[in-house]
């Protein structure tokens, strides 16, 4: 007798929140980093490294899927949004390693933030097709760390207008700048969870 077998069904869900939990350890070490563990610079590479093959894995999850718990458009684009988190990070700190500044209390603010911010999504992944409300409350919490961290950033920024080292001035702003990029990178997945959300009801 001939059986017949569906296609697997990868677990997009689960690689999406390994991607995730990789994020939240390489965003971790660099809030260490970011309160002068020199040491840290490399685990957040590393963790960028890491987080890339995960997302190669979901990338071929996502062409072989039958049936999805999420669209894969979806999973597609919440996996390149969440890595664009920790490639800002890793930016962040190579930037300031090209600059040859370390990080000041306002950057360790801001990453403190980021880092709420990124286990806010990583929370909300595993609830997409269970509890999509959930979620979506998840990701405004996500938006909500970030609009505290452009509260920093302003603050940051109008402390530069009291610095008279130009090379400071530049440096500095060129670093906050890359701490807010990192906070628009953590809304834009809080926006396509929404959009999964609505899109899936």
């Amino acid at each position: 007798m001939r059986r017949w077998f569906l296609p697997d069904t990868p677990d997009l869900l689960g690689l999406l929140a390994r991607q995730g939990e990789v994020t939240v350890a390489g965003i971790d070490a660099l809030c260490a980093w970011a309160r002068g563990d020199h040491a840290k610079e490399a685990e957040v590479r590393a963790r960028e490294h890491e987080a890339d093959q995960v997302r190669r894995e979901l990338l071929v999850a996502v062409k072989r899927a039958f049936v999805a718990p999420i669209g894969p458009e979806d999973a597609y684009e919440l996996s390149e949004r969440l890595d664009s988190v920790l490639n800002a990070a890793k930016n962040l700190v190579r930037e300031s390693e090209l600059l040859g500044m370390d990080p000041d209390p306002a950057m360790a603010e801001m990453c403190d933030l980021v880092a709420l911010g990124v286990r806010d999504l990583v929370a909300a992944f595993p609830l997409l097709a269970s509890h999509p409300d959930r979620a979506t409350e998840y990701a405004d919490g996500a938006v909500h760390q970030q609009r505290a961290l452009e509260h920093v950033y302003r603050r940051a920024m109008s402390a530069l207008l009291a610095v008279e080292e130009i090379r400071e001035v530049g440096g500095r702003r060129e670093l906050y700048r890359r701490c807010a990029r990192m906070g628009d990178a953590i809304e834009g997945v809080a926006h396509r969870i929404w959009y999964a959300v609505v899109k899936g009801g």
